[in-house]
């Protein structure tokens, strides 16, 4: 609900500060008085177009402040919560919008700087604006099939989850025939490589391994010569043990001839045995480093081939194990896939058909809330001296979607055998007015802003008509806060709070006022409207029956 609106320095207003209460509030003033300067300040605070003209002349910049409160659960929340402007909870909302004489423009919400884009999307959310030249709401087709669901209490959900599982299996169709379809193209080489790679069978880590056994076989030959060299030093008819041998028996004749020799046999005698014993060592390590070179070259040639396939498949060796599994899947996938992709068709099929069952019920359900709606719309028509029009919802098929597949508008015909089109189109500015009221009045339950306002939708007409359309705006604010602009006394009496627009000049400024009326000087005012500019007697006894009757 609008509860606050500030007004510095725009056009002829210098300083305006209003409040106002739920239920319906009326402003009234003579032609030219400004009521238009109040409506424009409340557009350029809900983000309409920044207009230096309307800086009040000499002044640097002009202000708007406009105050909202509104449940919690209200739709402005969460698009106030999505930009970062979350406030606390059963705070109003205020939003302030500066304009600056020589061009552009701020905006704030909750004291935070946004984009005058941000105001734009939160304007129609707390306010509807609803004038002979008025373009957005009601007069919108995208608005429409969401405001015949509410009227109609109409619950989607059902098709929405339809929808949902729907969009869910022709994903898993789609992503499976993707799949086969690169497999199937990848057929023949698939079966080559898994055929190739069977055939090759690596296994886990052979790589690894068949390096180190290459490793121990190449140092085991080498090696192997070493000692061979060595033993041939030490071994054989004239090598190092012989010599040593041969030493030992000629020692041993000498040694009873002198005492001194018996320490160098005993001496070589040990040389001769640590000699034997290294033989021996030698012998056996040459044994253990004999190898088969068959068996190098057959490892040497696995870990060859290895290393081809992880080259030509571009992964490492290791990886190769990994890469048979996967390619032989794809191949089964290949195989599988005719059958995987019927059971997949045959599931998109019953999903279709049960989003077809709720969408067509939805449709159902919407033509039977359109029949209801056309009816109450209708009923409204006359008494607001439409007695010509027609009114009808209309659902065309549309592209299916969560919200089943009808586009909802709604279209009048203002004259017999006159042709059905949209709203906009076909009224005009007076009765476009009136086609708006009745439709808020049919469509009273199905929420939207929290305040409408009305701008002279009363143009051009008066006595039955004009009360038909008080009546109907009363009702109107008994669910929502209601202002409206008007000229009709009849429309005036059935305000709960009144406003009076005036203008002033005092020789050298002009300057636009607004005045909360008390009773007495309400009925003034009503008077006023109802007799001219010269108010008589019966003026003002008729303006008391018409506040009595309200």
């Amino acid at each position: 609900m609008l509860t606050a609106l500030s007004i510095r320095d725009v056009v002829l207003i210098e300083t305006l500060d209003l409040e106002f209460g739920d239920g319906l509030g009326v402003l009234t003033g003579e032609t030219g008085a400004g009521k238009s300067i109040l409506l424009d300040a409340l557009g350029l605070a809900l983000g309409a177009r920044a207009d230096s003209g309307l800086v009040r002349s000499g002044q640097a910049q002009a202000a708007v402040t406009v105050t909202f409160e509104v449940a919690r659960d209200h739709p402005v929340h969460a698009l106030l919560d999505g930009n970062g402007l979350a406030g606390e909870s059963g705070e109003p909302i205020v939003v302030r919008r500066l304009v600056k004489a020589d061009g552009g423009s701020r905006a704030f919400v909750n004291d935070q700087p946004v984009s005058a884009g941000l105001l734009r999307e939160l304007g129609p959310t707390l306010v509807e604006i609803h004038g002979q030249h008025d373009d957005r709401g009601l007069l919108n087709p995208r608005g429409h099939r969401a405001l015949l669901d509410t009227f109609g209490g109409i619950d989607t959900a059902a098709t929405a989850s339809a929808w949902t599982r729907l969009r869910s299996a022709e994903t898993a169709l789609e992503e499976a025939r993707a799949v086969v379809e690169a497999a199937e193209r990848d057929r023949e080489w698939l079966e080559h490589a898994v055929g190739e790679l069977e055939g090759l069978a690596p296994g886990e880590g052979e790589d690894a391994h068949l390096a180190e056994l290459r490793a121990s076989m190449q140092t085991g030959a080498r090696l192997g010569e070493e000692l061979a060299a060595v033993e041939s030093l030490l071994g054989g008819s004239e090598g190092g043990l012989a010599q040593l041998r041969q030493a030992s028996r000629r020692l041993d004749r000498m040694a009873p001839e002198h005492e001194h020799l018996a320490t160098a046999l005993a001496a070589l005698d040990r040389a001769v045995i640590e000699a034997s014993e290294a033989e021996d060592a030698l012998e056996r390590a040459r044994e253990a480093l004999s190898f088969d070179p068959a068996r190098l070259e057959e490892a040497e040639a696995r870990l060859f081939d290895i290393r081809a396939a992880a080259r030509k498949h571009r992964v490492e060796p290791d990886a190769l194990p990994a890469l048979l599994a996967e390619l032989r899947e794809r191949l089964q996938a290949v195989e599988a896939g005719g059958e995987r992709l019927h059971e997949l068709e045959r599931a998109v099929a019953a999903e279709r058909s049960a989003y077809d069952d709720a969408a067509d019920a939805l449709s159902a359900r919407r033509r039977a809330a359109a029949e209801r709606l056309d009816a109450a719309v209708a009923t409204e028509l006359k008494p607001l001296k439409l007695d010509s029009a027609r009114f009808r919802t209309v659902l065309v098929p549309a592209e299916p979607g969560a919200s089943g597949r009808d586009r909802v508008e709604f279209e009048i015909s203002t004259n017999p055998g006159a042709p059905f089109g949209g709203l906009s189109k076909i009224a005009s500015g007076g009765e476009l007015s009136r086609f708006i009221l009745a439709l808020k009045v049919a469509l009273a339950e199905s929420g939207g802003a929290t305040t409408m306002i009305f701008d002279e939708i009363d143009r051009g007409v008066g006595g039955a008509v004009a009360s038909a359309i008080g009546e109907r705006l009363h009702r109107l604010a008994e669910r929502s806060q209601v202002l409206v602009v008007t000229h009709s006394p009849q429309v005036a009496a059935r305000g709960r709070a009144h406003l009076l627009i005036e203008k002033s000049h005092d020789g050298t400024v002009t300057r636009t006022s607004v005045h909360a009326l008390d009773d007495a000087r309400r009925r003034e005012e009503i008077a006023r409207m109802l007799s001219g500019a010269e108010i008589t007697d019966e003026a003002r006894a008729q303006a008391g029956r018409l506040l009595e009757a309200a």
